[in-house]
């Protein structure tokens, strides 16, 4: 899956390359190009690599509880 993300991201950059391209020489399909990028960065790209973040339970140390977020208040407090 790691591997997956990565291919997919260099592909989105390569793509958003070649759309900048094709806007700096006045192509005629640059826009499509570049909205078909932005279109496969917001609905294929991020749904994978936030699953593949998400996956493994990582997401539990950036929710705020109420011991974790209290006690550390309380530490910097000292």
């Amino acid at each position: 899956m790691k591997t997956f993300v990565k291919i997919l991201f260099v592909i989105f950059v390569v793509w958003m390359l070649v759309g900048a391209c094709f806007l700096y020489v006045e192509h005629e399909k640059a826009q499509v190009v570049m909205g078909l990028g932005v279109f496969f960065f917001s609905f294929i790209f991020m749904p994978f690599f936030i699953y593949h973040r998400y996956r493994a339970g990582k997401y539990k140390k950036y929710i705020i509880d109420g011991k974790t977020f209290f006690g550390k208040m309380n530490q910097d407090s000292k």
